[in-house]
């Protein structure tokens, strides 16, 4: 089982480990959720009590001795929903904080898979009607296939209209028949840089699709406008 989803929902890798065994074990005292995990006694413990604080797990006291249980696995996704009705509390203080700012930065930089992730729903945040890629390569798809679905679904939604100029590596990905509102076009085959740029009205996102992807988020209309002629000529010289 992928458990990585399960870090990304705040998890640890040591409270992965301690709840899934426990789904497994039943009703369990702290002696075989060590076995199992092979985790020392004290992160055990201390794992315990943190999931308990969370009400991932419960447990009865039977004389001295605790008797742990997982919880239903569901309640993590009512636990994630509170935790976004509560952010959702706050949101619009926190917006109109960001309004005060009067220096925004020109650039930003985003490391890993997550900050890629944010840069592109950033993206999707920026005005305009229009979504325009060059440079999309076979290693873009180490966001997962999915992401890239639901991601193109709210572009779609928010009506935008994109222009996809894919490396020739990504043709069997059929992006075509998974996108709406989109044109899609292949470069030739042959050297394909890890190198993607995509253009959202004012905006310019480049990442480069290395094993640990590195993005940039440059806010500068001048240099949109660039990129944007640049793309065109490229756009019309693609198959």
């Amino acid at each position: 089982m992928d458990t990585k989803i399960l870090e990304d929902v705040g998890l640890t890798n040591a409270e992965i480990k301690v709840y899934i065994s426990l789904l497994e074990l039943g009703t369990s005292t702290a002696g075989p959720i060590i076995d199992k995990t092979n985790l020392q006694s004290s992160v055990v413990h201390m794992t315990l009590n943190r999931l308990t604080e969370r009400g991932f797990v419960s447990f009865v006291l039977e004389g001295q001795r605790k008797h742990y249980q997982a919880s239903n696995p569901k309640h993590i996704s009512e636990y994630l929903q509170d935790k976004k009705e509560r952010f959702e509390s706050i949101l619009p203080e926190l917006l109109a904080k960001q309004k005060i700012s009067r220096e925004k930065p020109i650039a930003i930089i985003f490391y890993g898979i997550k900050g890629i992730k944010e840069l592109l729903l950033e993206l999707l945040d920026a005005s305009g009607n229009e979504h325009n890629t060059f440079g999309s390569t076979k290693e873009s798809l180490m966001l997962g296939e999915e992401w890239w679905v639901n991601y193109h679904r709210k572009r779609s939604s928010k009506n935008i209209y994109a222009k996809l100029l894919f490396n020739e590596s990504l043709q069997s990905w059929k992006a075509e028949k998974k996108y709406a509102k989109c044109e899609i076009k292949y470069t030739k085959s042959g050297f394909e840089p890890l190198t993607e740029t995509i253009i959202r009205n004012d905006k310019i996102g480049i990442v480069i699709w290395t094993e640990k992807p590195i993005g940039f988020l440059i806010h500068n209309k001048s240099a949109s406008e660039s990129y944007e002629n640049f793309f065109q000529i490229l756009w019309r010289s693609a198959r």
